[in-house]
């Protein structure tokens, strides 16, 4: 079953051939012309005067490819029935464009053999205007054709080619044939076997053989056995008198009510498989187990596939790797744009770093001069501190000097305390002994005068105030009679006059406020600077 992409194909090579100028348009005169071979080769009925009249509104002269498209459509492509010949049709659209882009004169395939491969390249082409064909489909009919050659494929008849150099990986038909006729993917192969080559793999891609071969058929009237080439195609079964298919003797008809068994060995013949369709039955004979087999599995896949429904196997596995294609450009695509967001989040990202290091650096700038301000500050703290210090121990050294100054001024004044405590007990001594004697001379002083009394009392020599005083006291406590109070002091009632407790307040004040001074240093030197 052809499809429409496959027929504008061609139309497609047929129609860019007619424009001369190459200006994108042919003349309606033209246009006639391929138009009424279209409807001939396609066995559809062509009327001259329908173009005119689709394009009576369009005077402008030359139609594109795109102009043409509805009248192709709508007059001639929607009335293609089955029953015409697809390789007729190849054939009108090859004529008319083969002599205007490509010679085989110097090329190692003849002419119809580069018509072969302007027809697989139509069927591996991508369905984009102008046609190309990619790298991935180039490499397929390349393994194919190696593979018919009986030669082993590597990548290097690839790689080795104008292929390498092309910036959009991709071939137009034209350098397709050139580079196909002047052996650059089958260097060391002879004319032959690349002509060999060329014609298996279009009867497979373009014929739809999948299988074909010299096996025994069983007549159907006279029951006899004869030889026949069989062409196993994917809805069909065609076998003729030699495998150059002048002679076609028949065909059998596949359909999804076919099946296909292996049949038990006769005397007479073996390796014998048969074919039930829904009206007839073919017994066949292969030459050996192998080949029954392989026939019995193709015909069951061509069986299956109609079945399901599913289009020729080279068809499908076309639409397989187109799909594969477009899924790989669409990962293309969204890797293109993941990257194209990762880029610009990566920029983004980046101008946050500046941004970031613009600051860290601002601050490490600040902290810098902070640092700075900071050790200077210190630095001056340090001085300051140091002055203090010397200060201090200035001060300190003075005041060690005043310590040792107030320390012998305490020791002076221990020394006149000690000295007062030896006059006061000698006083005491003196005033008990007085009192021992009082009663005895009692009456004797009270009757001398008192500057007597105070003469006897200091020995005969004249008596100083505080004696005076002292002796006046001691006098008051042994006379009889009304007494003025009594002092109280820590040595008992009476034993100090007024003068010697004002002398003894004095003395107790004087050394208090030393002792107050000395701790007050003292405390200062326990603080330190």
């Amino acid at each position: 079953m052809w499809l429409r992409e496959d027929f504008l194909k061609s139309i497609w090579h047929a129609f860019t051939a007619l424009d001369v100028d190459q200006r994108g348009k042919v003349s309606k005169s033209q246009l006639k012309v391929l138009s009424h071979s279209l409807c001939t080769v396609m066995k559809i009925p062509h009327d001259p005067l329908t173009l005119e009249e689709h394009f009576k509104d369009d005077d402008k002269g030359p139609l594109s490819n795109q102009g043409y498209m509805p009248y192709l459509n709508r007059f001639i492509l929607d009335k293609v029935r089955e029953d015409f010949d697809v390789l007729e049709f190849n054939k009108m659209c090859w004529t008319l464009c083969y002599k205007k882009n490509v010679c085989t004169d110097n090329l190692l395939i003849s002419n119809y053999e580069a018509f072969k491969i302007w027809c697989i390249f139509n069927f591996l082409s991508e369905d984009k205007y102008p046609l190309v064909i990619v790298t991935e489909e180039l490499e397929y009919f390349l393994q194919k054709l190696t593979e018919a050659m009986a030669s082993g494929w590597t990548e290097e008849n690839l790689c080795n080619s104008e292929l390498k150099s092309n910036e959009r990986r991709c071939l137009t038909v034209w350098d397709m044939i050139r580079m196909v006729g002047t052996g650059v993917f089958s260097k060391g192969m002879d004319q032959q076997s690349l002509s060999m080559g060329i014609n298996e793999v279009f009867q497979e891609l373009i014929l739809d053989v999948l299988k074909q071969g010299y096996l025994m058929k069983k007549g159907h009237k006279r029951k006899n056995w004869t030889e026949r080439w069989f062409v196993l195609r994917p809805n069909s079964m065609a076998y003729y008198v030699r495998e150059d298919l002048v002679d076609m003797k028949g065909h059998i008809t596949l359909d999804k009510n076919c099946f296909v068994e292996s049949l038990p060995d006769k005397e007479t013949k073996k390796c014998l498989f048969i074919i039930k369709c829904p009206d007839k039955s073919f017994e066949i004979s292969a030459s050996d187990k192998k080949k029954k087999q392989e026939w019995i599995q193709a015909v069951q896949s061509c069986i299956q596939l109609l079945r399901l429904g599913l289009p020729s196997p080279h068809r499908e596995a076309r639409s397989r790797r187109r799909q594969l294609r477009q899924r790989q450009r669409e990962k293309e695509v969204d890797l293109a744009a993941r990257m194209e967001r990762l880029r610009a989040a990566n920029d983004s990202n980046q101008m946050q770093l500046d941004a970031m290091r613009k600051k860290m650096e601002a601050v490490a700038a600040e902290a810098a001069t902070s640092e700075e301000r900071r050790k200077k500050t210190q630095l001056d703290l340090q001085d300051r501190f140091r002055l203090d210090l010397e200060r201090e121990k200035m001060a300190c050294q003075k005041m060690e000097v005043q310590v040792a100054q107030k320390s012998e001024q305490v020791e002076r004044i221990e020394d006149m305390y000690r000295q007062l405590e030896a006059a006061l007990e000698e006083q005491r001594k003196a005033a008990r002994e007085l009192r021992a004697r009082v009663p005895e001379d009692q009456t004797s002083r009270r009757a001398e005068p008192d500057h007597l009394r105070q003469m006897r009392a200091c020995g005969g020599a004249p008596m100083t105030q505080d004696q005076v005083a002292k002796h006046q006291g001691l006098q008051g406590l042994t006379q009889s009679g009304q007494k003025s109070p009594q002092r109280e002091s820590n040595w008992g009632a009476a034993s100090v006059t007024d003068a010697e407790l004002e002398f003894r307040k004095k003395f107790w004040q004087e050394r208090k406020k030393t002792t107050d001074s000395i701790k007050s240093v003292m405390e200062h030197q326990k603080k330190g600077p």
